[in-house]
């Protein structure tokens, strides 16, 4: 007879209306925490004369902050690896800014090959450059050795923004005041180096993707590196954590990955409708504003 009342009493109380309407508000408040609170356009800051490449541009984050390039009227550079998909974006971006400097420029950074190609293209056709924001990277990627001899993630999400970096150097200490900002992620606090993970060598088996851990703390790294040789240059490098987004970046990952990932993005994700109001808000921040060179 306790027991029958017991499970009455906890039925009655599950059932309750106030749970209800304590499970909308929660929903409302999660939702509304999302968006960020900073507007771009609220910031003043024109970009007439400059040069921006932005790498994976064609979506996501990379694509928010070439659109907002473009409109403070910067000529920008999407340095995408799909044709078709880049294209696409080049239109849009343009539409809605209203700027016919927007300009699609094929880059993998997976190949070293392409790398140097649309460093060399951009070097004889653009000839200035005042900001590199390196966003392309994947994650989820299975063991991939490419046909240079590196491992697919290391070498897309690393060495083609190193080499890329490296090559346009020359330009951006021509440029005044030049930014360069690695888009890195707060999961590099779990990566460790062993350069024997470039050519794909002594990677732990893990269910994490330790691949692209190890390639944020690398980018942290160099970050650092760079930054200290830039010192007196003229050129600030940052490495910025931006944030949780729901972007494609976990379109390789594993089925239950990418479904445990929609569901919590649902409450507590940023989606790429609101990047503009809060994830790139340290992307132009480190990219215009005036500052002392360093790292941060």
């Amino acid at each position: 007879m306790e027991l029958s009342h017991l499970n009455s009493g906890i039925i009655s109380l599950a059932s309750h209306p106030a749970w209800l309407i304590i499970s909308v508000v929660l929903y409302c408040v999660v939702r509304l925490q999302r968006r960020g609170w900073w507007r771009p356009r609220e910031c003043p800051v024109d970009l007439t004369g400059k040069t921006a490449i932005i790498t994976g541009a064609n979506t996501g984050i990379g694509k928010s902050i070439a659109l907002d390039f473009a409109q403070r009227n910067a000529r920008v550079i999407l340095a995408c690896r799909n044709l078709e998909r880049g294209q696409r974006a080049e239109r849009e971006i343009r539409l809605r800014s209203g700027n016919s400097k927007v300009h699609l420029y094929v880059l993998d950074t997976s190949s070293m090959e392409s790398v140097r190609e649309f460093s060399q293209r951009f070097k004889e056709e653009v000839k200035q450059l005042d900001i590199l924001v390196n966003n392309a990277a994947s994650s989820g990627l299975k063991l991939t050795i490419s046909s240079e001899g590196l491992e697919l993630t290391f070498a897309t999400n690393h060495l083609g923004p190193f080499l890329l970096t490296s090559l346009l150097l020359d330009l951006l200490k021509s440029s005044q005041n030049a930014r360069i900002v690695n888009l890195s992620s707060v999961i590099h606090r779990e990566g460790e180096i062993d350069f024997r993970h470039m050519r794909g060598q002594n990677l732990p088996s893990s269910w994490k993707d330790v691949k692209y851990s190890n390639t944020k703390l690398m980018n942290v790294l160099f970050t650092l590196e760079l930054s200290n040789q830039l010192r007196h240059t003229g050129v600030t490098v940052n490495a910025v954590h931006p944030g949780i987004v729901q972007t494609e970046i976990m379109r390789n990952q594993k089925i239950y990955i990418r479904v445990i990932s929609k569901l919590l993005g649902i409450f507590f994700f940023k989606v790429s409708a609101h990047v503009t109001h809060h994830s790139h808000t340290k992307l132009l921040w480190h990219s215009m504003r005036s500052a002392t060179p360093s790292a941060r």
